[in-house]
């Protein structure tokens, strides 16, 4: 199990996150004081497609969702600005079609960050090759990434994960850095937080996952590589992103608030892994320990799962937004959650 050490996070001005990939897409959820949403229309000089059924013979391209995720991270500090990829996606070309949807420019990216080894966060990693070429591109991840997986509910047949090919991801540009410890990243304003403590006596993981280990299969419900990227806004707090949240948010909220010493939590965002009939009695418990953090703002994405959102929006309002695949969110040390400028 994870150890806890202190961590000194250095404060940002702001960090916008773009989810680049979700479940849903809905251009038809409004702007507001937390969110800028995708523009049906896309953004200015964004791609175009040939629609010879229509009138109009060109429109703009439109975002795909997906079960999966990812999303871009934007940190200012001192009046500089870096860029992160948290995840890429189901799909070969998910991440990289929406990113051009989007106007955001693969080059920018600095580094990318794996919050862990399923496919539906790893499978966009070929469409980026793809558009941006070999480059060299450092990829942080948990030594865990690499290992075969599988789904084995009682009474039905396995389901068998596909698996990145570290050979593949090394001769394809990326600079593989493992690590089962927090690491901080961009001058130390960007925290990993490695294998996450697990705490809570309710949070126990994914019982019918398995993981392959000396050649056989063995029960692996804590999903040890999961981890997530955090950020501290000056006056603000944390903002802490999940890709599946199998550590269990509230541990990964306890987490991140012991190796950084703040205890405000400004955002939460990404998937908290409680959908189906698995997850439904811990969804209480996990709902009354969120709403003791008092979160600015929180985003239930990709597998939180509809009975998990729900009981969220009801129990934490003011803080409650809703995800869609395309959507901003801008949190800075003026006005805490607000909405970003167009654009990605």
């Amino acid at each position: 199990m994870a150890e806890t050490q202190t961590i000194e996070l250095e404060p940002v001005d702001a960090v916008e996150i773009t989810t680049l990939v979700d479940n849903t897409v809905d251009h038809l959820l409004p702007d507001s004081g937390r969110a800028r949403r995708a523009s049906l229309g896309g953004v200015p000089g964004g791609p175009r497609v040939e629609t010879p059924l229509l009138a109009e013979p060109r429109i703009a391209d439109a975002l795909v969702a997906e079960h999966g995720f990812s999303a871009l991270v934007q940190v200012s500090r001192g009046g500089r600005t870096h860029r992160l990829l948290f995840d890429a996606g189901l799909s070969t070309g998910g991440v990289a079609h929406n990113m051009d949807v989007l106007g955001a420019r693969v080059a920018d990216i600095e580094a990318i960050v794996m919050s862990h080894g399923h496919i539906d966060h790893t499978g966009g990693l070929h469409g980026l090759v793809a558009r941006n070429g070999r480059r060299r591109l450092p990829m942080l991840l948990h030594p865990d990434f690499w290992l075969e997986r599988r789904i084995a509910p009682p009474e039905r047949e396995p389901l068998e994960l596909p698996t990145v090919s570290r050979g593949a991801l090394e001769g394809a540009g990326f600079e593989v850095i493992e690590g089962a410890r927090p690491s901080l990243l961009l001058d130390g304003s960007v925290l990993i937080t490695g294998e996450v403590a697990r705490s809570t006596e309710f949070e126990r993981g994914f019982p019918v996952h398995q993981a392959k280990r000396g050649g056989a299969w063995t029960p692996d419900p804590l999903i040890l590589d999961d981890q997530a990227l955090v950020v501290s806004v000056r006056g603000r707090g944390l903002v802490v992103l999940t890709g599946c949240g199998h550590a269990g948010i509230v541990n990964i909220v306890r987490h991140a608030r012991a190796l950084t010493g703040e205890p405000r939590v400004a955002a939460i965002v990404g998937g908290l892994h409680l959908s189906g009939p698995l997850f439904d009695p811990i969804i209480p418990a996990t709902v009354e320990a969120l709403a003791g953090f008092a979160p600015g703002m929180i985003v239930p994405a990709h597998c939180s799962g509809f009975a998990a959102t729900r009981a969220i929006s009801l129990a934490l309002p003011d803080a409650f937004v809703q995800s869609s695949a395309g959507t901003r969110y801008i949190i800075d040390a003026q006005t805490g959650a607000r909405p970003g400028a167009g654009g990605a």
